[in-house]
């Protein structure tokens, strides 16, 4: 590594390498790349948008040539604030690389593989998917409408499909720093590309090489044991988290470690035939026992079961309704735009003392308020009677077995019953849990000036854990205007949303929260990572340390140190 150049002789270079309108060092401009969805961000001396592979690699190159830290992005929806910058305590120059331009997509070996680029997202993959009959590891969520395929790789995501497990791959290609400080490119997509990294590189984005009968020898391109995993009902550990060794590999949960240009992954067959069953019950025990037969007796198991408590019910409605109507209306095609364009258009107006905050959420939820009631009859009246809710979806023969189970194990209930949806009632049901995340804080958004801080967890509990639905000390239920609970119910991981009351300290409540849920054995995140909001479990440092032995990618995650080591006795 050469000395350090002037900050304007290197932004000269990085516009030589990838043109002036592809660089952004006004921190004005690109404030929307370095702040975090939720929360977080901080300063950069630019940030970079390469339109290839290639200019990526060149861009890489000279962050390397130039000691420079680098945070790796494609959407920016990540809810622990892992890509952007954290603060502005480093000991070197900032670069944002935003790869959403880089979003190429191949369907290799019939469909039943994919490669995903850096900027390929979730959304444009699932429709393309559909058209073959297939489907993604994981459905668009509601908080991260625009998600890039290589960011759930890269963060272990998990979703809400029960069969599929986090997101996982042991096929892909990358570069990382090595303990000598030199950029090296590694293809362990298991396709011959070449040999030098223009050779690689350039073949791949121009698919020069054959789409069908590639073989992945021993390598995984998804999780294949998660079912296994899920049905081992009595197991003292949570099925899946993001510290988990056994999905720590190269791509897969490198947080940003390294700088991944593309993964392979399995894609799944779309069912010919699917039912949806509303269930609910103000007795947490039927849910408990309901989830333990069907994990253990079936052997095909269902698609989606979705929880939902009556507190987030109703912050949904009320609160996720613009979001509701926009999917219900406009369809998911124009969502990601349309979050992207609301995002710049607060970063720009929130700059104004004078105007109030947050119009874009006020305005549309005002105009969400003129639409008259959006809920299916059948579901607001189980609302009403019950405080527990599951949306679970089976397919295929599991229909009539799950149909006949549910009535017999609901017969003679005085604390729960179930509805067999039609496709109306089944797409609102989904609709409204797939708006809850972002009614949450919408919902802290609009009484910021009323409530404390939102301390959004999401966490994993033991498979074996009877007692799911949480009771906390009273020290720490009294510090909270509302709990919001929803999630993967058979997976048994929980988003846990709080918004606490006004003058709380939000890092005193979140250390004891922390407290409270390691005395119960959960793991956390669950699916969101570390980010810059959880410190990572020695496991996970090791991992990150191997990937990235001079620190120089995305440095503090984890609440890691943020300086620099140039050695090789960490790995």
């Amino acid at each position: 590594m050469q000395a350090r150049v002037p900050s304007e002789l290197l932004l000269q270079k990085f516009i030589s390498c990838l043109g002036v309108r592809n660089v952004s060092a006004d921190p004005a401009k690109n404030e929307h790349f370095r702040k975090g969805w939720r929360s977080g961000g901080g300063e950069a001396l630019a940030v970079l948008f390469p339109q290839s592979l290639i200019q990526a690699w060149d861009a890489l190159k000279l962050c390397v040539e130039h000691n420079c830290i680098i945070i790796m992005q494609a959407a920016n929806t990540g809810l622990t604030e892992g890509s952007t910058p954290s603060g502005n305590e480093y000991d070197r120059p900032v670069i944002v690389i935003n790869m959403l331009a880089i979003d190429n997509l191949h369907l290799i070996n019939n469909a039943e593989q994919v490669i995903g680029f850096p900027g390929t997202t979730l959304h444009q993959l699932e429709k393309q998917l559909s058209v073959e009959k297939r489907a993604p590891h994981s459905v668009i969520g509601s908080s991260c409408l625009g998600a890039s395929v290589i960011g759930g790789v890269a963060n272990n995501s998990g979703g809400a499909l029960i069969k599929r497990g986090p997101a996982y791959t042991e096929l892909s290609l990358f570069a990382k720093i090595d303990e000598h400080g030199e950029l090296v490119l590694v293809n362990h997509l298991g396709i011959e590309l070449g040999d030098t990294p223009k050779e690689v590189l350039t073949r791949l984005e121009n698919k020069e090489y054959k789409q069908t009968g590639l073989s992945q020898g021993d390598r995984l391109a998804s999780d294949k044991e998660y079912v296994k995993r899920l049905k081992d009902i009595d197991a003292d550990t949570p099925s899946r988290f993001n510290a988990d060794k056994r999905r720590l590999y190269e791509a897969s949960g490198c947080a940003g470690k390294l700088a991944v240009f593309a993964v392979r992954l399995d894609t799944h067959p779309i069912s010919s035939q699917e039912q949806t069953f509303y269930i609910a019950t103000n007795d947490t025990h039927e849910l408990t026992m309901l989830r333990r037969k069907m994990l253990s007796d079936f052997d095909d198991l269902p698609e989606v079961a979705e929880y939902m408590h009556r507190d987030i019910f109703d912050v949904s409605e009320k609160y996720g309704k613009d979001t509701f109507l926009a999917v219900q209306y406009l369809g998911t095609d124009l969502l990601p735009k349309m979050f992207a364009l609301k995002g710049r258009f607060d970063a720009i107006f929130n700059k104004y003392k004078w105007l109030p905050r947050y119009i874009s959420d006020k305005s549309m939820q005002l105009i969400a308020m003129c639409f008259p009631s959006h809920l299916p009859k059948r579901i607001l009246e189980y609302r009403q009677k019950y405080e527990h809710h599951l949306i679970l979806k089976v397919s295929n023969d599991n229909i009539e077995k799950t149909q006949r189970f549910l009535t017999q194990y609901f017969d003679g209930s005085e604390h729960g019953s179930f509805l067999v949806c039609d496709k109306e009632e089944a797409k609102k049901a989904y609709l409204h849990r797939f708006a809850a995340a972002g009614a949450a804080i919408r919902y802290h958004t609009l009484f910021e000036k009323s409530v404390g801080d939102i301390l959004a967890l999401d966490i994993a509990l033991r498979r074996n854990d009877l007692n799911w639905f949480e009771k906390l000390p009273a020290e720490i239920d009294s510090a909270l205007e509302k709990k919001l609970y929803y999630g993967h119910f058979f997976c048994y991981v929980f988003h846990q949303d709080y918004i606490l009351k006004k003058g709380t300290d939000a890092k005193q409540i979140k250390m004891m929260m922390l407290k409270h849920l390691n005395a119960r054995g959960a793991k956390y995140p669950a699916e969101h990572n570390v980010g810059h909001l959880y410190e990572a479990e020695p496991d996970l440092q090791n991992f990150y340390r191997e990937l990235d032995p001079t620190n120089s990618f995305n440095p503090g995650v984890g609440k890691m140190e943020k300086t620099q080591r140039n050695c090789a006795c960490c790995l």
